[in-house]
């Protein structure tokens, strides 16, 4: 087989500490590959405008494999203000990156697990009964919608008349008809069936891959009638192809009690793209937070694996560095799950998962410290230190 390209984007903050030390671990297990470098992020919108450049796209659409950091995003007055002097009053606007990368190459499949590796102390605990305590085992895999809903992109303040006129169509829009324009701003929360069938589909696959009892389908069509009906239609369709695998329903906002409730039940959820990312970040918190949260942005020719994290930039210059690289470490292991290395990928997580359960080299979050330098003295492991200990466990 032919050695593997793979296009690495640091990106902001700590993107640019954690993506080299997920890069020194597979190259460690075996994983042969050559990483080019592409630029994103907030220095490619400072100073060229666009903060996914069009070499980035190209590099993508060539090589189809990207491991991608983190981000910082801005408010939009905010984002404008930081441009180079020469590229204000230009009329740019800052969109997201990633977003824009989810879009362009139609990445629809955005899959996070959520599994708890025992041992570690930021796991989820409950009281039981008799007045003890007992750490149920996390085991949920998230399928966002990753390319329409509230995230689509189609918004306005100050619509233009042809939508007003539009949405005058509509007997509930008579509540807001008097606002002024200036005063009224809409985001849309846009499904398709085409791309509700595809995250369905693909959960329900999975699920009977990977031997899960239940796809959840975590929306809120109770009130969201036609946008989370249509993705329960498509469930309930696909489910009867999958006689194994039971169809659950949930409204997200019941889901999110009885995830502290009984988070044991749950195998594979799949949501549209804002209720995927609010499930997906509260089940993170159960396993240990953003330091364990990995991800895949899959389609048909181009995948792009991140953790789940932000750019967290007041930690990108400590010296030396104390960041969690677990989630991003987790990610690239999903990358090989993607490109067939499979046993690769389970290594990796053994070694992960050894080092949890050892608890001698923890990062300040493990340790459950503020961030800041002074964590290293008072015993959390640096960066390195922490991917140094899993490099030690590979076997």
């Amino acid at each position: 087989m032919a050695q593997r390209t793979v296009v690495s984007m640091p990106g902001d903050g700590i993107g640019k500490v954690v993506l080299p030390e997920a890069v020194r671990v597979l190259e460690a297990v075996g994983f042969e590959a050559d990483y080019v470098h592409a630029d994103i992020g907030w220095d490619s919108w400072v100073n060229e405008g666009n903060p996914l450049p069009e070499r980035t796209v190209e590099l993508l659409r060539e090589h189809g494999l990207g491991l991608f950091g983190a981000i910082t995003s801005k408010p939009k007055h905010e984002a404008s203000a930081e441009l180079r002097p020469e590229l204000q009053d230009k009329g740019l606007v800052y969109y997201s990156p990633i977003v824009s990368l989810r879009q362009t190459f139609d990445l629809d499949v955005c899959i996070r697990p959520c599994r708890s590796f025992q041992g570690n102390p930021l796991n989820f605990i409950r009281r039981t009964a008799d007045g003890g305590f007992e750490e149920p085992p996390v085991d949920a895999v998230i399928f966002r919608q990753n390319t329409e809903g509230l995230y689509g992109g189609v918004e306005w303040t100050d619509p233009p008349e042809q939508v007003r006129s539009a949405l005058a169509t509509h007997k509930k829009f008579g509540m807001f008809a008097d606002t002024p324009g200036p005063d009224l701003a809409i985001s849309t929360r846009i499904f398709t069936r085409h791309r509700c069938h595809r995250i369905v589909r693909a959960a329900f696959e999975y699920a009977a891959k990977h031997g899960y009892r239940s796809v959840t389908v975590c929306e809120k069509p109770n009130v969201l009638r036609e946008t989370s009906g249509m993705m329960e239609e498509e469930a309930r369709k696909i489910q009867k192809e999958f006689p194994g695998v039971q169809h659950w329903s949930t409204n997200i906002d019941a889901q999110m009690m009885w995830l502290t409730k009984n988070p044991e039940d749950y195998g594979v959820i799949v949501a549209g793209n804002m209720f995927g990312d609010i499930v997906s970040d509260a089940f993170a918190g159960l396993v240990g937070g953003l330091g364990f949260a990995c991800s895949a942005n899959i389609g048909d020719q181009v995948a792009v694996f991140e953790p789940t994290h932000g750019s967290a930039p007041k930690y990108e210059k400590l010296d030396p560095p104390i960041v969690n690289p677990i989630a991003m470490i987790l990610t690239a292991a999903m990358m090989l799950d993607h490109v067939g290395e499979t046993d690769r990928a389970t290594r990796v997580r053994n070694a992960v998962g050894a080092v949890v359960a050892e608890g001698r080299v923890r990062a300040y979050d493990m340790m459950k410290l503020p961030g800041g330098p002074d964590v290293i003295e008072k015993g959390a492991a640096t960066t390195t230190q922490l991917t140094d200990a899993i490099l030690e466990q590979l076997v």
